[in-house]
């Protein structure tokens, strides 16, 4: 089912950075998802994870990771732990990894599947907080879709670092990446796409008569 995984969602929706592709194709999913859920583990849709939260589309995630052009000896911050599929994923590809989640029971699971893998530091908290105590760092990974991205993480992204998330907009979850300088960062979507909506970025709503 992995290598179908590969064939039939990476490979055919421009997931096209060879390491993401080789990564994924190592990293047992069915290891980072309830034991109810594993036979269906690879498939092409968002997988329940407990709580109301869900596990991103591998293709989602594969899209995310390609646009980040990351490197061996990036520093990245991963919004989005849940169960630590993706933080497994970069900790193939990265130097190190800082995963933040505010749900602890996911984290708990994320420590069970990552086991002793040293490059991977899990942090319970906000999201929207990421942890600045790390930074600053080369890229940050949201593997989901927020309505917006806050100050407080942008913040904490070195200047010419990455940035790559889902945004959600009226109902329409989209792809996005862009870079950090100076003077702000701006992002630019790249696809429309299926992407599981992470919990505590939702933007104020306007008051209305």
């Amino acid at each position: 089912m992995r290598h179908a995984m590969v064939a039939s969602q990476l490979r055919t929706n421009a997931v096209s950075d060879q390491r993401v592709v080789a990564a994924m194709a190592r990293v047992p999913r069915e290891a980072f998802v309830p034991d109810d859920v594993r036979s269906i583990a690879y498939r092409d849709a968002p997988i329940p994870l407990g709580g109301g939260r869900y596990a991103n589309l591998p293709m989602a995630t594969g899209r995310l990771l390609t646009e980040a052009y990351l490197t061996a000896t990036d520093r990245v911050l991963l919004i989005g732990a849940a169960t630590g599929y993706t933080a497994a994923v970069l900790a193939e590809i990265v130097g190190t990894v800082v995963a933040v989640d505010s749900d602890a029971s996911l984290l708990g699971t994320a420590r069970d599947a990552l086991g002793a893998t040293p490059t991977v530091e899990l942090v319970e908290g906000p999201m929207a907080q990421g942890h600045a105590a790390g930074a600053p760092y080369d890229v940050l990974v949201i593997d989901g879709a927020v309505e917006a991205i806050p100050d407080t993480l942008v913040a904490q992204i070195r200047s010419g670092g990455r940035i790559v998330a889902g945004i959600a907009d009226r109902g329409v979850t989209r792809l996005a990446s862009g870079r950090k300088t100076d003077g702000g960062f701006a992002l630019a979507a790249f696809v429309d796409v299926e992407c599981v909506t992470l919990p505590d970025f939702e933007t104020p709503k306007p008051f209305k008569f």
